[in-house]
């Protein structure tokens, strides 16, 4: 089962922790944790990219399906182009949860200050 919790605080959503394996299929055939791992690097990678903001990478570990990350404080200009990649990936770890229920959680939580 992979388990999927992007952190909030107020309305923005400031980090997302990953972790897992879903147990669709066979290891190197396991079409949704593929799925899983491209939505959250692609954010990772977008948020760089695209929005100029660092995400600082809190967990990694390919072998266990972890990936952990949070966003670093950021203007207000950057942080409007960050939560639409962060809306992106909840979207996207939410429609996985709908479609695969038995593979994929989504949670998000209230980060305590």
């Amino acid at each position: 089962m992979i388990s999927a919790v992007l952190y909030r605080e107020g309305e923005s959503l400031t980090g997302c922790r990953i972790e897992g394996h879903s147990g669709w299929a066979e290891a190197g055939s396991d079409i949704v944790c593929a799925a899983v791992s491209i939505l959250g690097c692609t954010c990772v990678n977008a948020l760089e990219s695209v929005c100029g903001v660092i995400p600082e990478i809190t967990a990694y570990d390919e072998k266990k399906g972890l990936l952990g990350f949070e966003l670093p404080k950021r203007t207000a200009a950057e942080d409007e182009k960050a939560q639409i990649l962060m809306g992106a990936l909840r979207q996207g770890l939410n429609d996985l949860t709908a479609e695969y229920p038995q593979n994929v959680t989504l949670s998000i939580k209230e980060r305590r200050k």
